[in-house]
């Protein structure tokens, strides 16, 4: 039997806004993030009870941005154009000690930004990423460790990031 949506709303939320504002500003965040649960909230009924539920939310964000980002003049891009820094990453209500992170990430290669923030912003694993990337695990992972290893290497002189003696 499946969990009532607003049980889905509550686990799910959180990580479907972050992955929504790793892909968009905050506004256009808010809207995909509204946009994907009224979807899913139609489409629940029919999903097969052995559904990864997290994957197949976190899907239907993904097609909410891309289609935020074509109502309106891209601020980021998606996919095979995401080589460029994204500003989605860029929010105000960041705390003073994160905006260096964040700006960092901002600045990833694509791919190794969208498994950045699928990982660590909505807690998918490498065989989810894979299959939204359209693309091996081994991918993802090699994605993951190169993003994760350039923001080591971009972070290294920054205070929060030195060790601390």
């Amino acid at each position: 039997m499946q969990a009532p949506f607003e049980r889905i709303v509550q686990d799910y939320g959180l990580n479907v806004l972050r992955v929504c504002r790793a892909l968009l500003d905050e506004h256009r965040a808010q809207d995909a993030w509204s946009e994907t649960f009224l979807a899913a909230l139609k489409a629940y009924p029919q999903l097969p009870e052995e559904a990864n539920v997290l994957a197949w939310l976190v899907r239907i964000a993904r097609n909410k941005a891309i289609d935020e980002l074509r109502k309106h003049k891209p601020e980021i891009l998606i996919d095979q154009d995401m080589d460029g820094p994204a500003s989605g990453m860029n929010r105000p209500d960041l705390q003073l000690e994160n905006l260096q992170l964040w700006h960092e990430v901002n600045q990833l290669p694509g791919k190794q930004r969208q498994v950045v923030a699928y990982r660590y912003l909505g807690g998918m694993s490498y065989a989810q990423i894979a299959g939204i990337l359209s693309g091996t695990e081994a991918a993802a992972r090699r994605a993951g460790a190169d993003g994760i290893k350039n923001l080591r290497v971009r972070l290294e002189d920054h205070e929060l990031w030195r060790e601390q003696p």
